[in-house]
């Protein structure tokens, strides 16, 4: 199987990200690289982010960005808002938000990690997440490819 990467850049930067990726090149700057997954786990990890939040029923289905790269998605706001949102996200009872998704996220069928690395993902993802805020014209992209 293949692997995910998922990443922060502007539209232009991302293009150019995937077709170094498509290279089999190297590529420098901060991304989540998650074996054995496709774009198809990342957007169930959106959707368990959103429940948590209680941010449910948006549209979490990652977008083709462009037509040069169809390993190249984009994801939207939504689920960048929830995954963002987990780092601070405060319940009534005593669960940790962020770690009950990651133990969601890792049951799922054909995971190929367990909860503890899940934790891991999903906490680099949520920061990943946060920095699109920060990032001028940024969006969080994934880059997806089989191996």
């Amino acid at each position: 199987m293949g692997f995910a990467e998922i990443f922060v850049a502007t539209h232009d930067e991302a293009l150019k990200r995937a077709a170094a990726l498509e290279k089999g090149s190297d590529v420098s700057g901060a991304a989540v690289r998650i074996p054995g997954i496709s774009d198809f786990e990342v957007e169930q990890l959106g959707d368990l982010a959103g429940t948590a939040v209680h941010a449910g029923g948006a549209d979490y289905e990652l977008a083709l960005v462009d037509v040069t790269s169809d390993a190249l998605l984009g994801v939207p706001e939504a689920m960048v808002r929830a995954l963002s949102e987990l780092l601070s996200y405060e319940t009534e009872g005593e669960g940790n938000v962020l770690d009950d998704v990651a133990e969601r996220w890792a049951a799922q069928e054909d995971m190929p990690f367990d909860a503890q690395q899940a934790r891991l993902y999903v906490q680099q993802l949520a920061a990943l997440a946060s920095d699109v805020e920060k990032a001028e014209r940024g969006g969080l992209y994934v880059w997806s490819a089989e191996q």
